[in-house]
């Protein structure tokens, strides 16, 4: 028995040993194992961990530029920065997004309008992690939040660069405006190869000198080392790799306060006005109404304005001087009279009789006076805006001599201006409706629609800012500069100015002695014809050309009555003019939408602007849109 136990007892202490020695190994063996990898992490990959390591501690952070000014050719600031604070969310960091917009509106004041905005960027921008959810925070606010920030994974407060357009809604159209970064703006940049000038850039120009002069108003980003946390929080800056450049100012041929004077002179009438240097191509003034305050656009608008803005029947988001197309009515004239002097087909003393109407075939072109002005000359046809006179000579010169002659004064082609997205327009030709219509009976010409060509009407459709460069290049003896806006781009770091030079884009041969009647007679416009009202006491010399031009057909018989059509319906009025006559420092072309006849809506606005522009005369009350009384001679 004591045999058996002892057996026993040597059998499980061998076992024991056994499991002891195996164990032993094992724990050896995991010692082994941990010690090489301590001996791989430490010893051989000890440079790339390290680097890791510092990595995590040292942050490279993109230093934004200063975007550069825009100025008017005085001085006067129309776009510039100032700093603040924003509150902004890193999206991937917060779990419970709405809930943490909630808590944060019990510390700072979260409007309704903010989370608005909030929402349409997160729409807008898929690509950007971090969005804005306050800007422009108040110092009280700023450390409320900074208090409280270890609450809020995601929630971030950083001091921002903001654009500022110190005179709203004028010259909004010029100026432009930026907006936050999209993904459209994104490839675009990326297709330019310069994405990687904006990390850390959340701007972009939109529209305007903003856009067209993005590269020269940017600048250079810089970068830094930053020393973080194991929160993420800067600690302190450890260096700076590269300073960020401030963007170049621009400084406009634009006369801010001859805009100011223009603009309020439309009062609440919708239309535009360009105004132009003949001898260099410089604008004056850039007029679109209604325009917009840009301020609304910079941090994202929100939809309540985005609505009231881009559904509003007066379109101020539109640029009409660079975008709209319109019929050129009786300014078209003046052009007309001069192809015939050129081509021979007309002399200045030759008289055409005017019964009231010119008939072709069994269609009756009615003048705007129903018994006619009698004979007359060219100069009298343009002094008393004669239709049918231009009746006559539009049959008697044909469509393509009248397309060919005023092709050369940029009529139906781009100009060239500085500013994006204008728009080319049509100068009606056979070719022209060849190309445009498909079926053979609409590309066919009828000899009735060169009559209505003849005075501005038909297929015509130009912008304002053509037929003004058209009566600069008149105003210059044929001489056509490109129109541009920016005079020179500085460098605010050194002060170097690169200017803009006048570039004359073709000279016109026109003969002195045809010029010379043209000019007469529209000095006589001015002075005893259909504008002589609007610029009567002038103490300098003007030439001008009223015109009013429809907007819908007229049925054959019917007569126009403004109180009886819808006020969208209505005829706008046109105006022409440059001063002084002798040795032109201005010409201009105004278009008022749908307030009538030329000679009282828009002669008047022309008129401030000369005032100004020549004697510094200023005006006190905008002028008030115009009654639409019955058509009188001497209107147009």
């Amino acid at each position: 028995m004591r045999l058996a136990e002892i057996r026993n007892t040597q059998r499980e202490l061998y076992y024991f040993q056994l499991r002891l020695g195996v164990a032993g190994i094992i724990v050896l063996a995991a010692f082994a194992i941990l010690f090489a990898r301590f001996f791989y992490l430490q010893v051989i990959q000890s440079e790339y961990y390290a680097t890791k390591a510092e990595d995590n501690r040292i942050f490279i952070r993109p230093i934004p530029p200063n975007r550069g000014l825009i100025l008017d050719r005085g001085g006067v600031v129309l776009a510039r920065n100032y700093s603040a604070y924003t509150l902004e969310l890193t999206l991937s960091k917060i779990a419970d997004l709405e809930g943490t917009i909630e808590e944060l509106a019990t510390l700072v004041d979260i409007q309704p309008k903010d989370r608005r905005r909030f929402r349409k960027l997160r729409e807008e921008s898929k690509g950007l992690d971090t969005l804005p959810l306050r800007i422009r925070l108040t110092d009280e606010e700023v450390a409320r939040l900074a208090v409280n920030r270890h609450r809020f994974p995601g929630m971030d407060i950083k001091g921002r660069l903001f654009r500022q357009y110190p005179l709203g809604e004028l010259a909004s159209h010029v100026v432009g405006y930026i907006g936050r970064i999209d993904d459209r703006d994104v490839a675009r940049l990326e297709e330019a190869d310069v994405r990687g000038n904006y990390k850390g850039s959340d701007h972009i120009g939109k529209t305007g000198l903003e856009r067209s002069y993005e590269r020269e108003l940017h600048g250079t980003t810089g970068f830094e080392e930053v020393e973080t946390d194991a929160g993420g929080l800067i600690v302190k800056l450890l260096r700076r790799t590269a300073p960020a450049v401030s963007g170049n100012d621009i400084s406009l041929t634009l006369d801010i306060g001859l805009q100011e004077i223009v603009e309020r002179a439309f009062g609440e009438n919708r239309g535009a006005l360009v105004a132009i240097e003949p001898s260099t191509g410089a604008i004056l003034a850039f007029v679109s109404k209604p325009g917009y305050d840009p301020n609304l656009f910079i941090d994202g608008i929100d939809p309540v304005n985005w609505d009231a803005l881009n559904n509003s029947p007066e379109h101020p988001l539109n640029n009409r001087a660079l975008t709209g197309l319109y019929p050129l009515g009786s300014t078209f004239k003046p052009f007309m009279a001069l192809a015939a002097l050129e081509l021979g087909t007309r002399t200045p003393t030759q008289l055409t009789f005017d019964p009231g109407y010119f008939t072709l075939g069994n269609t009756r072109f009615r003048d705007f006076k129903a018994d006619g002005h009698g004979y007359v000359d060219m100069v009298r046809s343009i002094v008393v805006s004669c239709d049918t006179y231009y009746y006559v000579l539009a049959n008697d010169l044909g469509i393509d001599n009248i397309a060919h002659f005023m092709g050369q004064f940029g009529f139906g082609a781009r100009t060239g201006i500085d500013l994006e997205g204008e728009s080319a327009g049509v100068l009606p030709s056979q070719e022209w409706k060849r190309k445009y219509f498909k079926t053979p009976e609409q590309q066919r010409w009828y000899a009735g629609e060169t009559i209505s060509i003849g005075i501005g009407q038909g297929y015509h459709a130009h912008t304002p800012l053509q037929l003004a460069l058209a009566v600069a290049a008149l105003a210059n003896d044929g001489v056509m500069h490109r129109p541009h806006l920016v005079d020179y781009v500085e460098n605010p770091r050194t002060g170097e100015r690169t200017y803009t030079k006048p570039q004359p884009l073709k000279t016109i041969p026109l003969k002195a002695e045809s010029l010379e009647v043209i000019k007469r007679a529209m000095a006589g416009v001015n002075k005893e014809g259909t504008s002589a009202r609007a610029f009567a006491g002038a103490s300098y010399t003007s030439a001008g050309k009223t015109g009013t031009a429809q907007v819908i057909a007229l049925k054959h018989g019917e007569k126009y009555v403004a109180s009886q059509v819808d006020e969208y319906l209505r005829d706008h009025a046109l105006f022409i003019a440059f001063a002084p006559v002798e040795s032109p420092k201005i010409a201009l072309a105004v278009l008022v939408e749908n307030a009538g006849f030329g000679a009282r809506a828009a002669a008047p606005i022309a008129r401030k602007a000369l005032d100004y522009y020549l004697l510094g005369k200023s005006v006190d009350k905008p002028a008030r849109p115009a009654p639409a009384p019955k058509k009188q001679d001497g209107d147009d």
